[in-house]
């Protein structure tokens, strides 16, 4: 449920709300018992909340009444359940079971582009061009380097190439100005 909450949410937001709401409910079968108005108070203040709590309710249904009240362990599978695209998948693949694969946010789609190992227009399209390329004992792990660095070095409008360690090695690809 934390990766529902987490799609368009600050991480010091999302984790808090999920905190918050598993403590109360840490099964689909105990999460049924919530009213969508006793999730919104929990999640609050992640975007969307109103939406999201409908969402985590109807997962919950979901994962009770069709996949034994556990969550499913494939991309297939997870894509089915609504609110669940690739990089949440991918997400739950890698963090909740350890499987290798590569969440691909914002932050990675961007420095992945910029970098010059991929050159693509969407995340679900750098997650593929991704794939062919690295290998798999990096998958997992990729997504927590490549946000931290752009959310601080490789951020969106104005990059800091000046104190970026590896500048020597980037393309610098869309980036008109830098600091």
């Amino acid at each position: 449920m934390a990766t529902i909450i987490s799609l368009r949410t600050r991480d010091e937001v999302t984790l808090p709300a999920a905190q918050r709401l598993l403590a109360r409910a840490d099964t689909p079968a105990a999460m049924r018992e919530l009213s969508s108005g006793e999730i919104e108070q929990l999640i609050y203040p992640a975007g969307f909340y109103r939406t999201k709590a409908r969402t985590i309710l109807h997962v919950a249904k979901l994962l009770q009444d069709e996949h034994a009240g556990k969550v499913p362990a494939t991309v297939e599978e997870l894509r089915a359940l609504p609110g669940v695209g690739l990089k949440t998948a991918n997400l739950v693949l890698a963090l909740g079971f350890g499987i290798p694969a590569i969440c691909v946010d914002t932050h990675v789609h961007r420095v992945a582009n910029r970098m010059g190992w991929v050159e693509t227009k969407t995340p679900d399209g750098t997650t593929a061009a991704l794939q062919e390329i690295l290998p798999k004992k990096y998958w997992i792990p990729l997504n927590q380097w490549l946000v931290a660095f752009g959310r601080t070095i490789c951020t969106p409008g104005h990059p800091y190439c000046s104190r970026c360690p590896v500048q020597t090695s980037c393309d610098r690809a869309g980036v008109s100005r830098s600091r």
